[in-house]
C-alpha cells in the first residue's frame, strides 16, 4: 500500500500518535512539539545537509536528540585517494533549546555547542549554510563552510511512519537535487563546489519519538545527467511501521516520482558479517530500480557507549543501473557519486 497524503492535516492526534500515515511530495503535515505525547527528552529533532559533487563530499548535522544536542561537519573526498575527515561536538539536554523551526519550508538555525558554530538560513528561496569547527580533527587548525542552495525543488519525499508504541512517531522529509555553489577551507586547501558543474545539496529533515532500539537502510543520490536533466532519489527501509507507504522515491527535474519496495544487497563476509566494501546491489519490488554501486569509502563515526550507541556505515560509491519514472521513461547512470547506509541505533 501506498497512501499518499494530499492537503494539509495535523500530524499528531490527540493520543501524541500519526493521525493519518502515509507518504506526500510536499510538507503537508503540520509538526508541532506542542502535539507530542512523550517526555521531552524523547523528542528527536534534526537539519542533516549533504552537498556532493563527483570529487568531493560535505555531511553537516544540527541536532537536539532530547538529552543531547550534536553539531557534526564531514569532509569527505572521492578521488584517487578517498579521504573522510569526521568531528563532532556534543552538549547535554537541550530540550528543545536550539529551536529547530517546526517546517523545513522556512526558517533559520543558529547553534554553537563546544568548537563548533553553524547557522543554516533559510528563507523560503535560498538555504545559505555557514559555520566553522575549530581545532577540526583535533589538527589545530579551523574547518570553515560557506554553501549556498538554490533551485529548491517543487516536490519532494515527505513520510509520516508509525511505531508499534503509543506516542511513538517518525517525519520525515528528504529534498534532493537542489543547487549547491560554496566552499569548504581546511588546513589551506579550497574545496569547491560549483552547481553548473553537477553539486547539488540534499536536506534530511526530521522531527519524531522514536523507540529505543533501531537499525534502518537509507540510500540517496543527486545528479545532473548528460542531456542537462537533474535526477535522484531516495530508498530506505527498516524504521517503523511502513505498512501505509515506504520512502522510496525518484526526481526528475523537480517532480517526485513514487517507488514501492526497494531492498539492499549488502555483501557477506565467510563469518556473516557484512562486508560494507565490496558491491551493493538494488532491487524495486517492480522492477524500476535496479542499481549496483561499487564503493569508494565507508563513511564511519561510531558512539557505543553500549546503552546508547549509533554505529554507521554510511557508504559512499558510484552507482550504475537504470531506473524507470512514473510515465515509464528510463533513467540509465554510469559512474555516478551516491551513498547508502546501514546504521544501528539505541537512544
Amino acid at each position: 500500500m501506498q497512501h499518499e497524503i494530499t492537503a494539509p492535516q495535523r500530524l499528531l492526534d490527540q493520543a501524541g500518535n500519526i493521525a493519518e500515515p502515509g507518504f506526500a511530495k510536499k510538507q503537508y503535515w503540520q509538526y508541532d512539539r506542542a502535539d507530542i505525547k512523550a517526555p521531552r527528552f524523547r523528542i528527536k529533532e534534526w537539519d542533516y545537509y549533504y552537498i556532493g559533487s563527483q570529487d568531493y563530499g560535505l555531511a553537516l548535522t544540527v541536532s537536539d536528540a532530547g538529552y543531547v544536542s550534536s553539531l557534526s561537519i564531514s569532509l569527505l573526498g572521492f578521488g584517487d585517494e578517498p579521504f573522510q575527515l569526521n568531528d563532532g561536538a556534543m552538549g547535554m539536554f537541550p530540550l528543545g533549546k536550539l529551536h529547530l523551526p517546526y517546517t523545513s519550508e522556512k526558517g533559520d538555525i543558529a547553534a554553537v555547542v563546544g568548537n563548533a558554530d553553524m547557522s543554516f538560513a533559510n528563507d523560503g528561496t535560498e538555504r545559505h549554510l555557514k559555520g566553522q569547527f575549530r581545532n577540526f580533527c583535533k589538527s589545530g587548525e579551523d574547518l570553515t563552510f560557506d554553501i549556498l542552495l538554490t533551485d529548491i525543488p517543487e516536490e519532494s519525499m515527505v513520510i509520516a511512519t508509525p511505531f508499534d508504541k503509543k506516542a511513538h512517531f517518525y517525519y520525515n522529509q528528504k529534498i534532493n537535487c537542489m543547487a549547491a555553489d560554496g566552499i569548504v577551507r581546511f588546513k589551506g586547501k579550497e574545496y569547491v563546489f560549483r552547481s553548473e558543474d553537477g553539486a547539488m545539496g540534499t536536506l534530511d529533515w526530521g522531527r519524531g519519538v522514536w523507540t529505543y532500539d533501531n537499525t534502518w537502510y537509507w540510500g540517496s543520490g543527486q545528479m545532473l545527467l548528460e542531456d542537462g536533466n537533474r535526477f535522484g532519489f531516495n530508498i530506505g527501509y527498516g524504521f517503523g511501521n511502513t505498512q501505509a507507504a515506504s520512502e522510496n522515491m525518484l526526481f526528475y527535474n523537480g517532480r517526485s516520482h513514487k517507488l514501492k519496495d526497494v531492498e539492499f544487497r549488502i555483501p557477506r563476509k565467510a563469518d556473516g558479517s557484512f562486508d560494507y566494501l565490496k558491491p551493493w546491489t538494488f532491487t524495486e519490488t517492480d522492477g524500476r530500480f535496479e542499481m549496483t554501486m561499487v564503493p569508494v569509502l565507508d563513511r564511519q563515526a561510531p558512539v557505543d557507549f553500549k546503552v546508547i550507541c549509533m554505529i554507521p556505515h554510511q557508504v559512499f560509491g558510484r552507482m550504475s543501473g537504470r531506473a524507470v519514472l512514473d510515465d515509464g521513461r528510463e533513467i540509465r547512470i554510469v559512474d555516478r557519486m551516491v551513498f547508502a547506509e546501514h546504521v544501528h541505533n539505541k537512544w
